[in-house]
């Protein structure tokens, strides 16, 4: 970590273990304004000590990290796994991939949590006649005053897409399909440290990967590279890489989230593992669903039971149940969990699954209803997106959705830019078989 960043480190931290049942106070007490304008050196002291506390006795959750203490967490399998055909299994991991690029392309030109929040987003919407959303975020011009974009809205919106745009989402989909090819189900989050240093740029990595990377370089061992200076531990920063585990163990959950934890321990701890490995869990039984509710319901037998996330997901299931209203459920949504960063897993992961309840089966309405929930607008429709569209298949998918990518899928990672997306969904498809084989013995 860099001496003079460690300030907003500190504030950061301070929150982090807030939200996970420390007292900070006592370090509090020590600043005499923002902690963005402690000194370098105070707040390397001061996170030291937030380092020593102790997790309050009274605190109600138990968030282990290492994989032997989370399985013990799990609920007891539900024994969900269900085969599919071969051609049902291609078809459907390309859905899976096409639904992926177009949730993240939809999300993208609006990621920004505190300015696109759920009704800023509504109001911009309604003027450019796409609420509720149908298609993709088209630009107006001029763009009326409060209002902005993210930079990338010349190659995300509406008629101005020509390819899948790269974004960080779908690099670490194309670096998961990349490590399983050439490491095997056996890879170590050693493994996943030596590609991101290979082929993923420093500058392309956020928040938790990139402190991770920094405590590469600078020569932490990967069992640690998660712990050190990172408040951004619990982020949704590995809940983002989690789907390419779900595509290769499709209709097998519970395989899905073991094989995801190496990847998300090398930059995640407690919630911040738990939001992959649900995540790889959902996607996988997407594939083989009677409907979304299903795959979600199954979902959460694949995080652990006395978590902060399984949680979220259980109330965010419990609001859909009581017939709340879309925009009743997104005010709840901000009441309960507006405290969190918003690029936090858990208030996105609940998103999320809002998304998928109120879709009602349908491709589009999950990702645009997903999207319009606000918060990190492009990693949860990506997500989603990749549920639905596992579940939908092809067929399911609206061509306006697809048909502007041209079958190109652009990337920051080295070796892997303008790749085909129907290659790489036959990839992936080659290694869900070989997978399948491999468990069933044959």
């Amino acid at each position: 970590m860099e001496f003079s960043d460690l300030p907003a480190v500190l504030v950061h931290e301070l929150a982090q273990r807030r939200e996970s049942g420390y007292d900070v106070s006592a370090v509090e007490a020590q600043l005499d304004g923002p902690p963005t304008q402690v000194n370098p050196s105070s707040a390397r002291e001061l996170l030291d000590q937030l380092a020593d506390l102790p997790r309050s006795p009274d605190w109600p959750y138990v968030e282990p990290s290492s994989l032997p203490e989370i399985e013990a967490e799990l609920p007891a399998s539900t024994g969900f796994e269900r085969p599919l055909g071969a051609a049902e299994l291609r078809d459907r991991i390309e859905a899976a991939w096409l639904g992926r690029c177009a949730g993240n392309c939809l999300g993208k030109p609006v990621e920004n949590g505190p300015h696109w929040t759920h009704e800023h987003l509504r109001s911009y919407l309604e003027m450019s006649g796409n609420y509720p959303i149908t298609d993709y975020i088209r630009r107006l011009d001029p763009m009326p005053e409060g209002f902005v974009l993210n930079a990338c809205w010349n190659e995300t919106t509406k008629g101005r897409i020509t390819y899948t745009p790269r974004d960080d989402d779908l690099d670490y989909t194309l670096l998961g399909l990349h490590i399983l090819e050439s490491k095997g189900l056996d890879y170590t989050a050693a493994d996943v440290a030596g590609e991101w240093l290979l082929r993923l740029p420093y500058h392309l990595t956020y928040t938790a990967e990139r402190v991770t990377y920094r405590n590469l370089v600078n020569g932490i061992e990967p069992v640690r590279t998660a712990v050190v200076d990172n408040p951004y531990r619990e982020w949704i920063g590995a809940q983002i890489r989690g789907d390419i585990f779900g595509y290769v163990c499709a209709g097998r959950p519970r395989d899905a989230a073991l094989l995801a934890y190496q990847d998300a321990a090398l930059s995640h701890v407690g919630n911040g593992i738990y939001g992959e490995m649900w995540a790889a869990a959902l996607v996988a039984a997407a594939f083989t669903a009677g409907s979304l509710r299903e795959a979600v319901e199954e979902s959460l037998n694949h995080v652990p039971r006395r978590s902060r996330l399984a949680e979220a997901l259980r109330w965010a299931v419990e609001v859909r149940d009581a017939r709340t209203s879309w925009d009743d459920a997104l005010t709840r949504l901000q009441e309960r969990y507006g405290h969190y960063h918003w690029v936090h897993t858990i208030n996105n992961a609940a998103a999320c699954v809002l998304g998928l309840l109120y879709a009602e089966d349908d491709y589009s309405s999950a990702i645009g209803l997903t999207v319009q929930a606000g918060l990190d607008t492009d990693s949860n429709g990506a997500t989603v997106g990749s549920v639905a569209g596992a579940f939908a298949g092809r067929g399911g998918i609206s061509r306006h959705w697809t048909s502007p990518f041209a079958d190109t899928l652009r990337s920051g990672l080295h070796g892997f830019d303008r790749s085909s997306i129907r290659d790489v969904a036959g990839r992936t498809f080659a290694l869900a078989r070989t997978y399948a084989s491999r468990r069933a013995g044959v």
